[in-house]
């Protein structure tokens, strides 16, 4: 699971990843029987592709990444995602899709995913953090107008250090 360089992931041998490149796969195929002269339905075809792909791209982008910030922002774009594909049904349904039933296969798949993803979001390091200032993605217990400690850290730039 991990690269050649020390202590780094490859995201492509975690089952996280994994489920979200078969998501990923069954949202194509339903995609790929939606009519070409359903212009409606061809729009929420790509947004299906894009949510759907955001399961991964996200994740493989902040699985790496130490900063519990920046991990967190990373999650909550891979939810709103998911949350936004298990809703596509009701569009596919609503403008004529007869096979919108298949659609309940990605939602079963995003089920999966989301309990993996807890464990994902259980790991993430509170303690290694930047203050989020704009407040929404500080630990518990750190608010955006919080001193940040390593302000009282003194640098000596002709230290060497």
């Amino acid at each position: 699971m991990f690269t050649e360089e020390e202590g780094r992931i490859d995201p492509t041998k975690t089952d996280l990843y994994k489920k979200g490149m078969e998501i990923i796969k069954v949202s194509r195929e339903i995609v790929e029987l939606l009519p070409e002269d359903n212009q409606m339905l061809q729009n929420v075809g790509s947004f299906i592709i894009e949510d759907s792909s955001k399961l991964v791209v996200k994740y493989a982008g902040a699985l790496n990444v130490e900063l519990y910030d920046l991990k967190m922002e990373s999650a909550a774009i891979i939810r709103k995602a998911a949350r936004d594909l298990s809703v596509q049904i009701h569009s596919l349904k609503m403008y004529g899709f007869e096979d919108y039933h298949y659609f309940n296969i990605v939602r079963d798949l995003i089920e999966e995913y989301r309990l993996l993803f807890i464990d994902w979001v259980e790991g993430f390091d509170p303690w290694d953090y930047h203050i989020d200032r704009w407040g929404l993605f500080n630990p518990p217990g750190v608010g955006p107008h919080d001193k940040d400690p390593d302000d009282d850290i003194p640098f000596d730039p002709d230290s060497g250090i």
